[in-house]
């Protein structure tokens, strides 16, 4: 029968689990910065193979931006032009932690343009452009970690 009374023993066992605890939350901090460092390189892999794909056989991205992507506003080439400039530069800044949070939010809104301006998109691949987006906002919104060039020059310049 429980009486609500601790007895030294419970109180050992809890700080015992306390102490795990909050070693467990240590691990994790000083995982972070590796996690995040892995998340961008993830997400720039996605993108800066993409491009470069579209670079390698540019009258195909040409005849895919006049005939397949309805990128709204744009003229075919000049959506072709950018969206693939987009899918080479911003990956660099994101791969690099450089700008980290300006490049996720241009990235964002690209893979966006990008999903929408898509009408035969698969299931599979629109849940594809929701597992980057949502990446790209996690680096938007927490920034690119102790692994990246923008803490370089936060450390170096900012105090």
């Amino acid at each position: 029968m429980a009486t609500g009374v601790t007895t030294p023993r419970s109180q050992s066992s809890m700080a015992r689990g306390a102490h795990l605890y909050a070693a467990g939350v240590d691990l994790v901090l000083k995982l972070q910065s590796i996690f995040a460092l892995v998340l961008r390189l993830y997400v720039a892999r996605v993108f800066f193979t993409s491009g470069m794909i579209k670079l390698g056989n540019w009258t195909g991205t040409l005849g895919l931006f006049q005939n397949e992507y309805h990128v709204p506003l744009l003229p075919p080439t000049l959506a072709a032009y950018l969206g693939t400039a987009a899918e080479v530069g911003l990956p660099i800044f994101i791969a690099l932690g450089l700008g980290t949070r300006a490049a996720a939010l241009a990235l964002f809104v690209f893979n966006i343009v990008a999903a929408t301006s898509y009408p035969d998109l698969s299931p599979a691949g629109l849940k594809d452009h929701i597992l980057w987006g949502t990446i790209l906002l996690v680096t938007l919104f927490y920034g690119p970690g102790k692994i990246a060039v923008d803490e370089w020059i936060k450390q170096r310049y900012a105090g």
